[in-house]
């Protein structure tokens, strides 16, 4: 039995590779489609940093803690699911300072004058991701983190849950697209196409709206200036682009 299953098994794959031959001898037209939906965001994806000093380890925690604990809070005011919200990136690093005194001078190795090391303290660092999905609740939500004693908003970026559906969208309209082009071109010299031969997708993905606010963006009290909070979503670009080859006729 197996000894009969072995010349099945090539003449399949001989046949198959004749038929990709076959393929490559056929008059084909090859075109490239793409096309663009553009849809409004449904939720904000928000990534905030804070970062405690202190020389006394365990005061830097708890300040970190304490500044985590009112983000955590607000979560929970907002009715932010349990799922939509992590902390990450959880540090703790030895930070010192070079000062330089003009009566005692400290050069390196190299001659480079690089004064005394210092220690500054302790800086004890946490990363918070919320995903907010009641996008009307935003500019709330985010004059709300402002006053947790974040100490920089990494990103704040607009997403859509529907991600999935609007690519499939793209991709039909990419696929129309190509079919459409190749339509017109075979036309132009007197032909017509068939089936289509080969289909590839190019991965484009998608481009949603994002910012970055940085620690530098507070003034001079320490507060965040209400300007930052006013943010307009725009519109997300959900891009598909496809290569087609089809049978000329």
């Amino acid at each position: 039995m197996k000894k009969s299953m072995i010349p099945a098994v090539m003449l399949l794959c001989s046949a198959l590779s004749a038929y990709g031959q076959d393929i490559d001898k056929l008059p084909v037209i090859t075109v490239s489609g793409t096309a663009e939906v553009q849809i409004a965001p449904d939720e904000v994806l928000f990534s905030l940093d804070v970062t405690k000093t202190n020389k006394d380890l365990q005061i830097a925690k708890r300040l970190n803690d304490e500044s985590v604990g009112k983000i955590l809070e607000l979560t929970r005011r907002f009715s932010v699911l349990p799922q939509n919200v992590q902390t990450s990136h959880i540090a703790v690093e030895t930070k010192y300072e070079s000062i330089r005194d003009a009566k005692t001078k400290i050069f390196n190795e190299d001659g480079d004058e690089i004064g005394k090391r210092v220690f500054r303290g302790y800086e004890v660092s946490k990363t918070v991701t919320v995903r907010l999905t009641d996008i009307l609740r935003f500019e709330e939500f985010f004059a709300e983190v402002l006053k947790t004693g974040v100490s920089e908003v990494s990103s704040v970026k607009f997403e859509t849950s529907k991600l999935r559906e609007n690519k499939d969208k793209a991709r039909e309209m990419a696929m129309k697209a190509a079919k459409e082009k190749a339509t017109a071109m075979a036309a132009a010299v007197g032909q017509t196409i068939g089936k289509a031969i080969k289909v590839a997708e190019w991965n484009t993905g998608s481009q949603p709206f994002a910012n970055a606010l940085q620690a530098n963006s507070m003034n001079s009290a320490g507060a965040f200036t209400e300007s930052l909070v006013t943010f307009a979503p725009g519109a997300i670009k959900v891009e598909a682009q496809v290569t087609v080859s089809f049978q000329l006729n």
